[in-house]
């Protein structure tokens, strides 16, 4: 990983290091994320989610800003319901307007319903930017796995079948970015099938 200044990530001069500027997303993003937990039996805490999402980044090759927007994309999404929720606008005067469009591309608006933020998802892939895409991918990595490990609690077989369908519906618009991640997600999603085959 290279750790070479930055400027985008920080706006400033002079440019901090790309990987000071990751562990400071990593930082804010346990902050924000330190009452949340995942909806899975084990309920871990939420930043594991965001720090595999992150390493999964880091492991394809993915640029600093997709890293880092990687450990931030669900600060804003997931923060609506906090006393003092997590704004795009926060994200930017810490990050940069980069980091924070490529989380506001990421995040779905929860004022929606949920069929139809996930059919946006659908639709809005392909037309990502090449860093969202790969925060998109790697997201649906990350999910797929905990999904075989730690499935939400109450979710049944054919619930946690129609989700990694879907995974596949967004990730086949984010594809063609990174090739590591596009192998990666396809690993992840023949395993996740073949579990849920093996179940039924």
């Amino acid at each position: 990983m290279t750790v070479a200044p930055i400027v985008s990530l920080a706006g400033q001069a002079p440019a901090e290091p790309a990987l000071a500027t990751i562990l400071r997303a990593a930082s804010f993003a346990a902050r924000v994320h330190a009452t949340h937990r995942r909806k899975g039996a084990a309920a871990e805490p939420y930043v594991n989610h965001v720090l595999e999402v992150a390493e999964i980044l880091a492991a394809a090759g993915a640029p600093p800003a997709a890293i880092v927007a990687g450990l931030l994309h669900d600060t804003v999404e997931d923060s609506d319901a906090d006393p003092v929720p997590t704004t795009l606008a926060d994200l930017d005067a810490a990050f940069g307007a980069e980091v924070a469009g490529i989380v506001a591309e990421v995040s779905d608006d929860k004022s929606l319903p949920k069929e139809v933020r996930k059919g946006l998802q659908i639709r809005h892939a392909a037309g990502a930017s090449e860093a969202a895409k790969q925060v998109k991918l790697a997201d649906k990595i990350a999910n797929l796995r905990t999904m075989r490990s730690s499935p939400p609690i109450g979710w049944d077989h054919a619930r946690r079948l129609e989700y990694v369908g879907w995974a596949g519906r967004v990730a086949a618009g984010a594809k063609g970015v990174n090739p590591a991640l596009d192998v990666l997600f396809d690993e992840t999603y023949r395993h996740a099938v073949t579990r849920l085959a093996e179940e039924a």
